[in-house]
């Protein structure tokens, strides 16, 4: 017994919408301890609505369906799910009484078009939609396959899943266990090294543990099946804290927590603060510094000195020194951190000055050379250079020297 999430719409396979729908549902799902294997995305076309329901009839017994529920031509779930049953439409009265009471309310009358909202395929209960003018159905047109409808609009499919969907899954038995899962975030290491370091956790069944690779940082996620989140994380911490014994200062957090988040806690802790002098990065370390709530506490601010009129006049580095060794070197860098520490009377301070790409670059100096500079309380500094390499391409880069940035702080903190 599984469930499948089948999303309706021409609009998600050109991309001109983000499918958000899908991880919900798959979240939720877990939740509730409902197995999901498939997920599948269908353009507004009957014969190929046809030919999905076709194969996930024989692999899964619940088959939630998002979008097309609308009062447009193209929006075909509902008549195209009764079709493939051999089953007629009729019109629910109450579905037209509930249309036509929203559009009292918005001052207009119900348009013609809306009266396809209220067909439903018969012998189908309809799933109520508080907000918006397209319900749902919970049908089950044979043993064994229970299909489930919601509209497209996310925060529609929100509250319709809470209060109906959620209810009558558990009516029908399921949500007695629960999969819970700890996503470990790491950092310094790659995904295959490791993947080596953890091999022998891959064998565990209960909780489990896999890989992901991640936008500039590895992932592993460690998931169990109990009865509660409480005894889901009792599964989980053993192999959680052996985990963290293995990687060492390559683990920084977990879950929803962020370099961003975790250097802020250990700022807060020693109650220090924190400023940016920042030249390639223009400004996005301090935006994921800012991110997190109550960072004002111990960020006090950054220097964008992009040109190097800047870097002299705001950040004291030393004309000859650029002249001579160039914006991107380590001197600048590290003349940098202690500039803006010094002009902002912060604890600590940061500097990153590169070559983002894609022009810009010389023999000794390529593309993706980028030097970051921290200032420690003492006065002293830690300069390191890093090559991301211009197939990263100009944001990747950015990104990655402000994530390197923000780990140098914390291994160096923690560390100190």
């Amino acid at each position: 017994m599984s469930a499948e999430i089948i999303c309706i719409g021409t609009e998600l396979l050109l991309g001109d919408i983000l499918n958000t729908n899908c991880q919900y549902l798959a979240q939720e799902l877990a939740s509730l301890g409902i197995p999901h294997y498939y997920q599948t995305v269908v353009g507004d076309n009957v014969a190929r609505i046809h030919q999905v329901l076709d194969i996930t009839c024989d692999r899964s017994s619940i088959l939630i369906f998002t979008g097309g529920l609308g009062p447009t031509p193209d929006d075909l779930t509902t008549e195209t799910i009764a079709s493939f049953f051999n089953t007629h439409l009729v019109e629910d009265r109450a579905i037209i009484q509930d249309i036509s009471s929203k559009f009292a309310l918005l001052g207009r009358e119900m348009t013609p078009s809306n009266r396809k909202q209220a067909m439903v395929p018969q012998g189908a209960k309809t799933l109520p939609n508080p907000t918006g003018t397209a319900p749902g159905i919970i049908w089950q047109p044979k043993d064994g396959i229970t299909i489930m409808t919601f509209p497209g609009v996310p925060s529609e499919m929100h509250r319709m899943w809470h209060e109906t969907a959620v209810p009558f899954l558990k009516s029908q038995g399921w949500g007695k266990d629960i999969i819970y899962s700890e996503m470990m975030r790491f950092r310094g290491i790659g995904e295959s090294a490791l993947a080596e370091q953890v091999n022998h956790l891959f064998e565990s069944n209960n909780p489990t543990v896999a890989p992901y690779a991640g936008k500039g940082e590895v992932r592993l996620r460690v998931a169990a099946k109990a009865a509660s989140q409480a005894e889901a994380l009792a599964l989980i911490e053993p192999l959680a804290t052996e985990i963290k014994n293995i990687a060492g200062l390559n683990y920084f957090g977990s879950n929803e927590e962020t370099l961003a988040s975790v250097v802020g806690k250990l700022l807060q802790a020693a109650q220090q603060t924190l400023s940016v002098a920042e030249s390639c990065t223009g400004g996005g370390l301090g935006s994921m510094l800012t991110d997190i709530p109550g960072s004002s506490s111990y960020f006090w601010g950054g220097i964008i000195a992009y040109a190097n009129q800047i870097k002299e006049g705001l950040l004291n580095v030393n004309s000859q020194d650029l002249a001579k060794y160039g914006a991107v070197s380590e001197t600048v860098a590290e003349q940098m951190a202690l500039g803006v520490k010094q002009q902002l009377h912060t604890d600590w301070g940061i500097s990153i000055t590169g070559i983002a790409g894609p022009g810009g670059d010389t023999t000794n100096k390529p593309v993706g050379l980028v030097y970051i500079g921290l200032a420690t309380p003492e006065n002293k500094t830690i300069i390191q250079e890093y090559k991301f390499g211009h197939q990263r391409g100009r944001e990747l880069t950015r990104y990655l020297s402000s994530c390197s940035a923000l780990d140098l702080l914390r291994r160096t903190m923690i560390k100190n």
